[in-house]
């Protein structure tokens, strides 16, 4: 079992930043995908971001390549994702979410992962 929790919503203006951490506790080595996913209503969770819990690499959705940047400490159990330049079609509820070893094969599909936080609300005002 991993527990997850999520940190760091709220509410800012079109252009503005806000940074979400995810803080894991549990079984963390059965952890290999950390990801941050997004869900507004009706529609689909999304893949925002992941990261390999060993070897780091990253790899983002469309909709955040080039603002959002996703990063872990394991040392502290947690993973971060900062976000910039955020647009109203950002505004989401984000999960940070945790995946076994099969994940890597579609590491930004919602489907791969198994553990999920309760969310945090974002939203972007025009």
């Amino acid at each position: 079992q991993v527990q997850l929790v999520e940190s760091g919503g709220g509410s800012v203006q079109t252009g503005g930043s806000l940074r979400l951490s995810c803080a894991a506790s549990g079984y963390i080595n059965s952890i290999t995908c950390m990801g941050w996913f997004r869900q507004a209503p009706g529609k689909e969770r999304e893949g925002v971001a992941f990261i390999y819990r060993g070897s780091g690499r990253t790899e983002y959705g469309d909709s955040a390549k080039g603002r959002f940047t996703i990063s872990r400490d394991n040392t502290r159990n947690t993973f971060d994702l900062q976000m910039a330049s955020l647009k109203p079609e950002d505004t989401a509820k984000y999960y940070c979410g945790t995946g076994p070893p099969a994940c890597v094969v579609d590491p930004l599909s919602a489907t791969q992962y198994h553990y999920w936080g309760k969310g945090t609300q974002v939203t972007v005002s025009s």
